[in-house]
């Protein structure tokens, strides 16, 4: 298995690995599954703010990604961005998922962030709950009955991991990125 940074001819399999999650899972709120260009269009947002958005691949295959995207818009958000991570379903409990959010973990804490955020759908997710504190991550919170999807009230559970000192000390740089700039 190799971890790189997702590129255009990527689209259709992130499609199919998110689409399997917004049909059948809690993961994402989304309850119509995107096409590859809507998914190749938030890559390309997301490495043009400099954050990763990197894929498993073994054989030719994407098998998860994972990738990092700015929190919220305003610019005292600077430092803090929001983790995604997807495994296609024939490849859960083989570490990808692990492997794909360690990469952008570590590219997180190269760019200068300061904290980064998980927002998980479902306080019942134990896979991502799980893969998010063996990488370091701590409980935030949990909103209750935040979504409505599948018939069913939806938890979200926040995570956070610091990041370069997190709030230790002030940042090193006035601003990493700003958005809508």
């Amino acid at each position: 298995m190799i971890i790189r940074t997702a590129e255009t001819g990527d689209a259709e399999a992130l499609a199919a690995i998110y689409g399997h999650h917004v049909l059948h899972g809690f993961g994402t709120f989304e309850e119509v599954p995107p096409d590859a260009a809507w998914m190749d269009a938030r890559r390309r947002d997301v490495l043009g703010h400099g954050l990763p958005y990197v894929v498993a691949e073994a054989a030719g295959r994407v098998l998860g990604y994972a990738y990092a995207s700015p929190f919220r818009p305003r610019p005292g958000y600077r430092f803090t961005a929001e983790d995604s991570v997807y495994v296609a379903p024939d490849a859960t409990g083989q570490g990808v998922g692990r492997a794909v959010l360690a990469h952008v973990v570590g590219d997180c804490e190269a760019f200068g962030l300061r904290q980064l955020v998980a927002v998980i759908g479902d306080s019942g997710n134990a896979a991502s709950i799980g893969l998010h504190r063996s990488l370091g991550f701590e409980d935030a919170g949990v909103g209750r009955s935040f979504g409505f999807k599948h018939g069913r009230w939806v938890d979200i559970v926040w995570m956070q991991r610091s990041l370069n000192g997190g709030d230790a000390r002030a940042p090193d740089t006035p601003g990493l990125f700003l958005l809508g700039a």
